[in-house]
């Protein structure tokens, strides 16, 4: 009899062990998730004028590709779900044999998001009550992010920047965006995302001069993963954006088969 007790305590302590861990796990992201909401709660949401002059100082022209800091490093390529990396294999491939040769950007079309935030080009971000606005002179593109408090639709305009929604965590804005068309790449890859990509972004200062954004994707179809990458963006606060016009003596366009072209007319 005694052994079989020792046999059962025997049993039960792991049990036991594991139920403990589980609970702790639980118990520090509800933490997390709790200090996050305090930070919040507690942080100038700039949805008035006076709560915006309480927000960190965004202005000037901000630039991924030099502007007096690093890029940051070289992300790792995403891990790609079996059925999109088969997809990814079947692009290459068409790489390889010619018959893909650019991409839809030689017409002009925006590379939506991620893509548009690591053009090297510049952008401006704009505080204004309830919203915060990303002017990106790549194809003339702009990015709306809503801090007043609502929520994305239910179902949202599938577009190529997405539906975004903020908050302030004290100095760090967090961007929520969904809402995309398929049309685009996934984080410039060759392969494109489903509609159920996801997007959270964690933008700061690291500086005076530097701007970090910490970009995570996640997409149950395409991604076996969650995907991150960090980038750093300078700032120029003697620039001004230019006037882009992608169609304006354009001389190239890609065909509907993957063809690139050339028109010497124009």
């Amino acid at each position: 009899m005694k052994r079989s007790r020792d046999f059962a305590s025997f049993v039960a302590a792991p049990v036991a062990l594991a139920a403990f861990a589980l609970a702790g796990a639980q118990m520090a992201a509800a933490q997390t998730a709790a200090a996050q909401s305090a930070a919040a709660q507690s942080s100038p949401q700039g949805d008035t004028l006076q709560s915006i002059a309480k927000l960190p100082d965004w202005g000037g022209i901000w630039e991924v590709t030099f502007g007096g800091g690093p890029r940051g490093a070289r992300p790792e390529a995403p891990a790609l779900t079996p059925a999109y990396e088969a997809k990814l294999k079947e692009y290459q491939d068409a790489q390889k044999r010619g018959e893909i040769q650019d991409t839809p950007a030689a017409n002009c079309v925006p590379s939506g998001m991620p893509g548009i935030m690591t053009q090297p080009y510049p952008m401006e971000i704009l505080f204004t009550p309830g919203k915060v606005t990303i002017v990106i002179e790549a194809y003339s593109q702009w990015r709306q992010i809503f801090t007043d408090g609502r929520k994305h639709p239910e179902d949202p305009d599938l577009t190529y920047n997405g539906h975004s929604i903020g908050h302030w965590e004290g100095d760090t804005l967090v961007v929520d965006t969904v809402g995309f068309t398929t049309d685009t790449a996934l984080a410039g890859f060759g392969v494109r995302h489903s509609e159920k990509m996801h997007i959270v972004e964690r933008m700061h200062l690291v500086d005076n001069d530097r701007l970090q954004i910490e970009t995570t994707i996640t997409d149950p179809e395409a991604l076996a993963k969650p995907y991150t990458s960090t980038r750093v963006y300078g700032r120029h606060r003697d620039w001004t954006l230019a006037e882009y016009v992608c169609q304006q003596n354009n001389r190239n366009y890609f065909t509907e088969d993957g063809k690139a072209g050339i028109n010497l007319k124009h």
